[in-house]
């Protein structure tokens, strides 16, 4: 075989691969139910011995493409002030797994997902890490759960990991679809 004729096919393999891996399978369809306008109401342990503080905003989610989507936020801040937050959700090929980002004009960080679906197809379980709320300046495993409802209606629970191992639920979202 020639130089030029392995070149070619290698070439022709490269081009099929990334083809294949920028192919949309049912984890991306999973994740195009999310587009559309949504109404958020959620609360937020602020401590042990605090009431839950009430939350407000609405989110729209739009596709790009037909492997990720992008959700846009606007809101009250649990305790007032406006909230700004962007979402990315896509499904990775090669790693098999959900994978995105979020980010919030409350805080300086950038949160890195990666997730899988339960067996059902109704729970996304997305996992990170973050700032503990220790205050310490350590990190700390975060988990963020989507569940479907149903076509109109999702819930996101955030959970941290204390030293134990036990994740404890510190925020929760009910998401209406309003279009």
């Amino acid at each position: 075989m020639s130089s030029e004729s392995g070149s070619s096919a290698n070439a022709a393999n490269v081009q099929d691969e990334m083809c294949r891996l920028g192919q949309s399978n049912e984890n991306h369809q999973w994740l195009m139910q999310l587009i559309g306008d949504w109404v958020m109401e959620g609360e937020a342990s602020m401590g042990p011995d605090q009431e839950p503080m009430k939350s407000s905003g609405t989110e729209k989610v739009r596709a790009i493409g037909e492997l990720w989507i992008l959700g846009e936020g606007e809101g009250e801040m649990p305790g007032g002030g406006p909230a700004q937050m962007l979402l990315t959700l896509g499904y990775d090929n090669t790693k098999g797994k959900f994978v995105g980002s979020w980010v919030g004009s409350m805080m300086s960080g950038m949160w890195v997902y990666e997730g899988e679906l339960d067996a059902d197809r109704k729970v996304l379980t997305l996992s990170t890490e973050g700032p503990s709320m220790s205050g310490d300046g350590s990190t700390a495993p975060y988990r963020d759960v989507i569940t479907m409802i149903n076509s109109n209606t999702r819930l996101l629970e955030s959970m941290t990991q204390d030293s134990e191992g036990n994740w404890n639920k510190f925020m929760y979202a009910k998401y209406t679809r309003r279009s």
